[in-house]
């Protein structure tokens, strides 16, 4: 910072409040034709998955065997998914809200839920969930920078929690420490894969969150100006999952709930799927069950909605490799995606068409949120240098 630059503290935390106008509604907006077309997709997909899979796999019973699933252990299915979902929407609060009275419990229900329900039907790896989720944000008044970095910061949380049990668990089963199997394929090889994940993500620590204002400043001072500012748009990717990164790590140095929200989310799924094994007969060792869930896992990076069919037939098939007998481990997987994908579908729409009603009222009104409040270890700044540009950084105390 120079001589003469201004800066401006934003309330630990807070979203940072932009005066000009909002978005409008991300393309791929539902209506009546679109939601028809989707139940109809869903539809069949669930005759296909639970119809046909099990013909062509020789196991015709499978659907009787579910329907003589023990009733308790269903109950428990649903109760490990409730609670999965309540570490979702813990985990969006800790990372977005902080102190915000327009974002509350409701609403941050509201947008988790309506996400995901865009994740896992509209395209793979999270992106339609990612884009309708900065769009409310954007709608209650963060800026897009902000939006940009906290959605990092989420993913980074979120997929940490991921990688480093891939690590864990791939050494623990490779080692003999835990019972369930030693193949390379299904134990190191996953370890590898999370600890390079983990790596590459922590080298973005390395680059500069002020970058892209370096490179506006660089554009705006030489000749070919159109290769410049492209450059200088590119900067901002970087510069944002840097930020983002940074934010995370500071978020889990402090122990902040935000972290304890991911670890109720995905082991509270993986219960659900445990759950499914003692209504059918007997689970895997339990490090062999989440190895398997989280292999399975990586389908969600096939260009499928969702991961419809690719995670299912990854969990099935990496929970086989482990020794689990093939009907068990297909019944006990399509029971598991009844309850994790199927059924939260439901609300995921009702709590779309909520959030649409939500961000109206928000757009009708032109007050800022009250009660900005403080995140004890968060102090934001915006630093207006002399030449116009505006950077942002993050630094906690």
């Amino acid at each position: 910072m120079r001589p003469g630059d201004r800066v401006s503290s934003v309330p630990p935390g807070a979203p940072v409040l932009e005066q000009h106008g909002g978005e409008d509604m991300p393309r791929g907006r539902i209506g009546r034709r679109e939601a028809l077309l989707l139940v109809a997709f869903v539809a069949i997909a669930v005759a296909f998955l639970y119809l046909a899979v099990p013909r062509l796999a020789g196991l015709e019973d499978t659907w009787h065997r579910i329907r003589a699933g023990d009733p308790a252990w269903l109950v428990a299915c649903l109760v490990c998914e409730l609670l999965s979902f309540a570490g979702y929407v813990w985990l969006f609060r800790g990372l977005f809200v902080r102190g915000s009275d327009r974002i509350d419990w409701r609403s941050s229900y509201e947008i988790t839920m309506a996400g995901l329900a865009a994740t896992r039907l509209f395209a793979a790896a999270g992106a339609g969930g990612a884009a309708l989720t900065a769009w409310a944000l954007r709608r209650a008044g963060m800026s897009p920078r902000v939006v940009a970095v906290r959605m990092v910061a989420q993913y980074v949380i979120l997929y940490g929690v991921y990688m480093a049990t891939l690590v864990a668990g791939g050494l623990l089963l490779r080692t003999g420490i835990a019972h369930g199997g030693t193949t390379f394929a299904l134990t190191l090889l996953p370890a590898i894969i999370g600890a390079t994940v983990i790596l590459v993500v922590l080298a973005f620590t390395l680059i500069p969150t002020q970058l892209d204002a370096q490179f506006r400043r660089w554009a705006a001072g030489g000749k070919g100006g159109r290769g410049r500012r492209l450059l200088a748009e590119l900067a901002k990717a970087p510069a944002a999952v840097s930020g983002g990164v940074r934010e995370a790590l500071a978020i889990t140095r402090e122990r902040d709930g935000a972290l304890l929200g991911a670890v109720l989310w995905w082991y509270f799924d993986i219960a659900t799927l445990w759950a499914a094994f003692h209504a059918f007969g007997d689970p895997p060792p339990v490090v062999a069950l989440v190895m398997a869930y989280f292999v399975g896992m990586l389908a969600n990076l096939l260009p499928l909605p969702g991961g419809i069919g690719g995670v299912d037939g990854g969990m099935i098939g990496a929970l086989i490799a482990f020794g689990v007998d093939d009907g068990l481990a297909l019944v006990a997987v399509l029971t598991y995606r009844a309850f994790a994908f199927w059924l939260p579908t439901i609300p995921g729409f009702i709590a779309y068409f909520h959030l649409r009603r939500t961000v109206q009222r928000w757009r009708d009104s032109q007050d800022e949120p009250a009660g900005l409040g403080a995140a004890p270890a968060t102090i934001q700044t915006e630093v207006q240098t002399s030449d116009g540009d505006d950077t942002w950084a993050t630094s906690r105390t």
